[in-house]
């Protein structure tokens, strides 16, 4: 998938878009890539000597990948976006670093009352940076 259809999917922008293509998008599974430059506006001060990819960013970006994926079951949003509501059970496994290519794996687990159930996991390579467990729903932004 392009950066236009990722436009088109989800309202989020330079220099916060954390996606740079989708590899594959099915029913209920994304894979997305973003490959960090190192010369983001967050690793001048997180850490400067050692620059590193902060977490939270790195759930950002897997739930940015579920905004393109859920973008895919919502054929009238109304001009609502995707917003969380729940971030929970995140585990840091390793650190993402200037350079590095992270791949973003999200799948739909559950949807109840308009809630989205997602399951994210963060890789470097074939090591697992980040996983965690977490929900949105569609609103208005006001």
């Amino acid at each position: 998938m392009s950066l236009e259809q990722i436009h088109a999917a989800i309202p989020h922008r330079a220099p916060f878009l954390l996606l740079d293509e989708i590899i594959s998008c099915e029913d209920r599974h994304i894979v997305c890539r973003k490959t960090f430059a190192g010369d983001e506006f967050w690793f001048q001060g997180h850490y400067p000597g050692y620059p590193l990819m902060p977490g939270v960013l790195l759930c950002e970006a897997a739930m940015q990948a579920a905004a393109v994926l859920l973008s895919q079951h919502i054929t009238d949003s109304n001009g609502k976006v995707p917003v969380a509501t729940r971030l929970k059970d995140v585990r840091f496994r390793k650190m993402v670093r200037p350079g590095d290519t992270i791949d973003i794996e999200v799948e739909l687990k559950d949807v109840v009352s308009g809630a989205f159930f997602l399951h994210g996991r963060v890789t470097v390579g074939d090591q697992l940076a980040v996983r965690c467990e977490f929900a949105c729903m569609m609103a208005s932004p006001q």
